[in-house]
């Protein structure tokens, strides 16, 4: 922890056991930039306290009784001023209908502290850009929650070249490497259609801003990706049921702009 940041965040901590929830708040305590830590051991105390404001942030557990961590995170997306929020979970199967909700960050019991200090930071850097001082990520770009070792990462939706399915999940390939996600590629799909992917493959997802060709192989079609830095595009296989489309996105459609000009 940096020794020089100052006490600026009042939080909350949320949690139905009352061990967790005391270490939790054992453990905010002891980060820097942390004056103040309020608990709750179940929802109705917790959104009392959030409505009196003042939160800065909220750090939840997601299975609770009555409203879980989830739904109380739906309403706070009603605030005018909501808190960030943090889900803290021994689950790691939630994490896309966390981040949907808008969480900074989820991070997965048994806690530690330098995790905990990781979306601490996270937080900060967050209410520096809502303070102007750090660019605010592009409108519309979507975040996918990755999670590698108890470390969830954010890749951006603009940064994914190409998907491959794998299994029931989806690997994003990305100029700095691939990451599984627990989505079908056919929820993809459908979800970035307007984002300029396409399906050409059972197996693969292309953003159709990256395509630098296409070409011919023996009988089928191949796709060319471009590849990251100086590396010679990915070539990926194109089925016979979505060769028509993609070549209608790629040429006839560019083609029909050109001829009625």
């Amino acid at each position: 922890m940096n020794d020089k940041a100052e006490k600026t965040l009042t939080v909350l901590a949320v949690d139905d056991e009352p061990p967790a929830l005391d270490e939790l708040a054992y453990l905010l305590r002891a980060q820097d930039e942390i004056a103040q830590v309020h608990t709750a051991s179940d929802a109705t105390t917790a959104l009392r306290l959030l409505r009196d404001g003042g939160i800065d942030a909220v750090f939840l557990d997601i299975n609770m009784p009555g409203l879980d961590g989830l739904e109380i995170a739906g309403i706070l997306r009603n605030f005018a001023a909501p808190p960030a929020v943090v889900f803290v979970t021994a689950h790691d199967d939630r994490a896309v209908s966390a981040f949907d909700l808008g969480a900074v960050d989820y991070v997965l019991k048994p806690l530690r502290e330098e995790r905990l200090a990781q979306a601490v930071q996270r937080i900060v850097e967050r209410r520096r850009s809502a303070a102007g001082r750090a660019p605010e990520p592009p409108s519309g770009d979507e975040v996918i929650p990755v999670e590698l070792g108890g470390v969830t990462t954010l890749v951006p939706r603009s940064s994914v070249q190409w998907v491959e399915a794998d299994g029931d999940y989806a690997r994003l390939h990305t100029a700095t490497g691939s990451h599984l996600v627990r989505i079908p590629i056919s929820t993809l799909e459908s979800r970035w259609a307007d984002a300029g992917f396409l399906r050409v493959h059972r197996s693969f997802l292309v953003a159709l801003p990256l395509v630098t060709g296409i070409r011919s192989v023996g009988s089928g079609l191949v796709v060319c990706v471009k590849g990251n830095g100086d590396a010679p595009p990915v070539e990926l296989p194109v089925s016979r049921r979505h060769t028509r489309e993609l070549k209608d996105r790629l040429i006839r459609g560019p083609m029909q702009t050109w001829t009625s000009r």
